[in-house]
């Protein structure tokens, strides 16, 4: 039972909340959402009483979010009922950055994060990006238990983040649902929403006629970035290769980033062309760069080997997907939490997000009680427990979470309590259950984490990733290729190993064939020739039935309300009931 639909009756509810906090047992009928969210509260350690100052959070100096949303709110505010309601802004941190009006507590503290303050509107809208409502009792502060409050997530222009929430609370409006202040807070929402839009627009605007300006019609080439989309000349696209885009790219995240005044580009050693960088502004801030390009010769050196980015290959919607979420959210401050099956492309992902970089890699997997390499150590000076805190600005990757002893994943969590924007991608592999201590990791990550597809849920990249995982044919001899009944039989297996097992089958392949031509299936192992057998769910497949059941159970077999629930697109909710239709007969009928 969950209050997602219909209100709990709010006497009972204090009842059980008075016998939550004084250790009683629960009566029957407490909506699960509710005692999960005051399980959290005591263990986040805060106090329904708010004994002693609640810590002022360092509001950032320059919000791009306050400036767009400032003259939107206060154009909305004499809309307030101000006397018994109160208009709240905050960022994605669950700062409030503004407020007007007045509701009872609404003064009580200015940080409206779960850690902080307990379950509220306005984390659980951040949490399930749609509009959310708690009453009364619902909340864990005592301050709070006459206060209701409906609350809006602010999402980016192109709907990747939630950059904030805005809320609308007032005293206490049992069982009227929706809040009688959720159309204003859908209202400001929707006009902070345009204004970023608009203004988003404007800097665009602003970078094309710098592009435009420098391009001088298509005779120069000339590239222009803002971190998320480029416009290249026509010799731009003959003179510029992959490498020089890619690491102009990364310039200009870094520079929409930072302040400075300046910028210098760091090409690759055989780019063969150099670039005169022109940053662009608008008012007053970074918005992207405009790069001028010009060929220079380049000294004849050893070659060098080709960096392996083979598992990134793929056009399939999950991973393309997957690949865009993640480079969305690394563009942002900030740790990544970065799931899959082993062999999926955990680690290479993360090394291509913070390509050019100096990293602090950690594996868990290389002993319990993982220790930094020695050129590592000479820096950190002792282990990750020690030392992950005083890394500086170089950013950590840390591999194999689930491998990490207790004490580390203690060290990590007090770190992202005190640097909860610490640029850091973190790799887990699910399997056996996690303990509290990594739980809490893994629940303060789950915002921005990013889950990796199996490679039996994308055996349409399989082609392509073939020619990237062969080894380079000797000289003179011809590049591996496949019959069309060999493709076959490898897009029809599960691969457990998932790309990593793949690599393996096309390198040994590779090395041991005598013979030309392209792989017949008689040259593939056993089984992956004789194709896949009926298989049972794997553990990760058998939770994931489990949620998509609840979920459909919960929403009366909405597809939609399950699949916003469970966070996932609808097509991805419908695609995964297809897999698993046929293998398990709970999931057939009319419900799905």
């Amino acid at each position: 039972m969950t209050t997602a639909e219909h209100p709990p009756a709010l006497a009972p509810l204090r009842h059980a909340r008075e016998r939550f906090l004084t250790g009683r047992p629960l009566p029957a009928g407490v909506p699960d959402d509710v005692v999960a969210a005051w399980r959290r509260a005591r263990f986040f350690g805060v106090r329904p009483d708010l004994d002693g100052p609640v810590r002022e959070p360092a509001h950032p100096v320059d919000s791009p979010l306050l400036e767009a949303a400032r003259p939107v709110l206060a154009r909305i505010a004499p809309a307030l009922d101000a006397g018994r309601s109160a208009l709240v802004l905050t960022d994605e941190r669950l700062r409030v950055l503004w407020s007007t009006g007045s509701a009872p507590g609404d003064d009580t503290c200015s940080d409206l994060s779960e850690r902080a303050v307990g379950h509220n509107s306005a984390a659980l809208a951040l949490r399930t990006r749609r509009r959310a409502e708690v009453h009364g009792p619902e909340h864990f502060l005592d301050v709070w238990q006459d206060v209701s409050a409906v609350s809006v997530p602010l999402l980016s222009p192109d709907a990747e983040q939630v950059l904030g929430t805005v809320t609308v609370a007032s005293g206490l409006c049992a069982g009227c649902r929706p809040h009688p202040g959720a159309a204003l807070a859908e209202a400001a929402a929707a006009a902070v929403e345009a204004e970023l839009r608009a203004r988003t627009r404007s800097a665009e605007r602003e970078l094309l006629d710098a592009y435009e300006r420098a391009a001088r019609g298509r005779e120069r080439a000339v590239v222009a970035l803002d971190g998320r989309s480029r416009l290249i000349s026509e010799a731009a696209a003959r003179l510029a290769s992959p490498q020089v885009l890619e690491a102009l790219e990364r310039g200009a995240r870094a520079w929409g980033r930072g302040t400075g005044e300046s910028y210098e580009a760091s090409l690759p050693e055989d780019a063969g062309c150099s670039a005169e960088i022109i940053p662009v502004r608008h008012e007053g801030r970074a918005v992207g760069l405009v790069a001028v390009l010009a060929p220079r010769s380049v000294e004849p050196g050893p070659p060098s080997l080709p960096r392996p980015e083979s598992e990134l290959v793929g056009n399939s919607v999950p991973w393309r997907h997957a690949v865009a979420r993640a480079t969305a959210l690394a563009r942002t401050a900030g740790p990544l939490l970065v799931v899959g099956e082993r062999g999926t492309g955990k680690t290479t992902l993360a090394l291509e997000l913070l390509d050019g970089t100096p990293l602090l890699v950690v594996d868990a997997a290389e002993s319990p009680e993982p220790r930094l390499k020695d050129d590592e150590r000479g820096e950190m000076g002792a282990a990750p427990a020690e030392g992950w805190g005083t890394a500086g600005d170089r950013p950590l990757l840390l591999r194999h979470a689930e491998r990490l002893a207790q004490s580390d994943v203690a060290a990590l969590n007090s770190l992202l309590d005190e640097r909860p924007d610490a640029r850091m991608v973190v790799t887990y592999t699910p399997g056996t259950s996690p303990g509290p201590c990594l739980q809490r990791l893994l629940d303060t990550l789950a915002a921005r984490s990013v889950t990796l597809p199996a490679l039996r849920e994308r055996p349409e990249d399989i082609r392509e990733l073939l020619p990237a995982l062969a080894p380079g044919p000797a000289p003179g001899s011809p590049p591996l290729t496949w019959s069309l009944d060999a493709l076959r039989a490898l897009e029809r297996h599960p691969w457990p190993g998932n790309v990593t097992e793949l690599a393996h089958l096309v390198r040994a392949l590779a090395r041991q064939r005598r013979i030309c031509g392209p792989v017949r299936r008689s040259e593939l192992p056993d089984p992956v020739r004789e194709g896949p057998a009926g298989r049972n769910l794997s553990p990760m497949e058998v939770a994931e039935r489990a949620a998509i059941l609840e979920a459909l159970r919960r929403h009366g077999g909405n597809k939609a309300r399950a699949a916003a629930a469970l966070g996932i697109a609808r097509a991805t909710l419908y695609r995964k009931l297809r897999e698993y239709q046929g293998r398990d007969a709970a999931i057939r009928g009319g419900a799905l």
